[in-house]
């Protein structure tokens, strides 16, 4: 779990869980109690009094743990057994033992279903690749229920616990949203990933699994509409580099992964896709009205902007689209052969001069449409034009369809001069003057 929160249990080894009102109470071992009050926590006599207050002042882990046991096979039963169970917690962590440590805190919730540092322990070390089982879920999402709904604890002021509950709900709320993921219960995953970034927005662990949970749902229940909300989340996994983030190696192959996504879903767009990354590096949610549109989307909203702009070349478009896509012998037929394009009243196609054959009188012209470098329109001409022109030349034109290729595409046009403009004009012939006799 990334979300360090070792703070919030700063109040369990004293008055918040009773530890230290227990020793406050109980400071040398009594065997009296009055019958009118009811009986406080006591020691069975002085050697057990000692033995644990060495167990709890030793700072070494492994001779605590040691002297826990003791404490443990000479008291099986003590009053304190509950602080017995927070000591070994805080033993097994020293020690790095999180197995025994979750296993411990579970029998600590058992013997006091509302305590703390169990319901605390119980909800981070569940969340491990190895605690899936439906049982290992169900005491995870009971933990972190139970954390939810924690009471204050006396001898902490409202402030304390004020700031205590809302750290203790960032670690609930995040162990709910793995007990769901697992699960595959994707909209209650959202909703506590929601509630958890709402406090902790650095956590990139629950961004990462918004994600995940909102692609599930696309592909599964077939809501499309969910796509871009989960590229988003990818995107905030993948940039955001602050404090609760992935580390740089991941970050680079999630972004990787995430451009072949975006590129898929989208089209090649390189600078949507930096500007994705860029709102998401500083937004933990996508601002209201986010989408990406899908690569029809994006074509057509292209083509929209160009019919407006240029007419032909939006014209041009989709007669390549037409003609390169799978059934482009069925468009040719049907739409374009022997047509004019575009219509004589329509505006020409602009386009540059690339090559020519023959060199000093030509028939046959190459020009390009689309970026006035790459041939993709052959000119035929009937008769041949009377000069040449120099590549890059700008003509304009329109002419009868008579033929296409996919690869490379290009499409040949029967084209009349009088539809042509922007060719060099005919050199004038040379005048000869006679001189008349005087």
């Amino acid at each position: 779990m990334r979300v360090q929160l070792s703070a919030i249990v700063a109040f369990t080894i004293t008055s918040a869980l009773g530890l230290g009102s227990a020793w406050g109470q109980s400071q040398q071992p009594s065997t009296q109690a009055t019958q009118t009050t009811q009986k406080k926590p006591d020691w069975k006599d002085r050697a057990e009094y000692d033995l644990v207050q060495s167990a709890l002042s030793e700072k070494d882990p492994q001779k605590k743990l040691d002297l826990l046991d003791q404490w443990k096979t000479k008291y099986p039963e003590t009053d304190f057994k509950e602080m017995r169970l927070e000591a070994y917690i805080e033993a097994y962590k020293d020690l790095q033992q999180p197995a025994k440590m979750l296993a411990t805190a579970k029998d600590l919730m058992d013997l006091n279903p509302k305590n703390l540092k169990a319901l605390y322990w119980l909800s981070v070390l569940s969340i491990n690749p190895n605690q899936t089982t439906p049982d290992a879920l169900d005491l995870a999402q009971k933990a972190a229920t139970r954390l939810l709904a924690a009471e204050k604890p006396a001898g902490i002021t409202d402030d304390q616990w004020a700031q205590t509950q809302s750290q203790m709900a960032v670690v609930a709320h995040h162990t709910l949203a793995w007990v769901y993921t697992q699960r595959k219960d994707y909209p209650n995953t959202e909703k506590e990933v929601t509630a958890e970034l709402k406090a902790n927005p650095r956590d990139s662990e629950a961004v990462y699994w918004m994600a995940g949970a909102l692609r599930a749902q696309a592909e599964a229940d077939k809501k499309p509409d969910l796509i871009p909300q989960a590229l988003f989340y990818y995107a905030r996994a993948a940039a955001y580099d602050g404090p609760g983030s992935f580390d740089a190696a991941r970050r680079k192959t999630l972004e990787g992964w995430l451009q072949k996504a975006y590129t898929d879903y989208h089209g090649d767009d390189a600078d949507g896709f930096q500007a994705l990354l860029a709102l998401a590096k500083t937004s933990v949610f996508p601002p209201d009205g986010f989408t990406i549109l899908t690569s029809e989307e994006a074509q057509a909203a292209k083509l929209k902007a160009l019919q407006a702009k240029d007419p032909a070349l939006a014209m041009w478009v989709r007669i390549k689209e037409g003609l390169t896509g799978p059934d482009g012998q069925t468009y040719f037929n049907s739409g374009v052969k022997d047509a004019i394009v575009p219509p004589e009243t329509d505006p020409a196609f602009h386009a540059k001069v690339i090559s020519m054959e023959p060199a000093r009188a030509p028939k046959t012209v190459r020009v390009s449409v689309e970026d006035g470098k790459t041939v993709d329109a052959i000119l035929v001409f009937e008769t041949p034009l009377a000069r040449p022109a120099e590549p890059g030349t700008a003509i304009t034109f329109h002419g009868t369809v008579t033929s296409f290729t996919k690869q490379p595409f290009t499409v040949t046009f029967e084209v009349e001069k009088k539809n042509l403009t922007g060719w060099p004009a005919a050199p004038r012939p040379t005048v000869h003057h006679t001189k008349k006799p005087e």
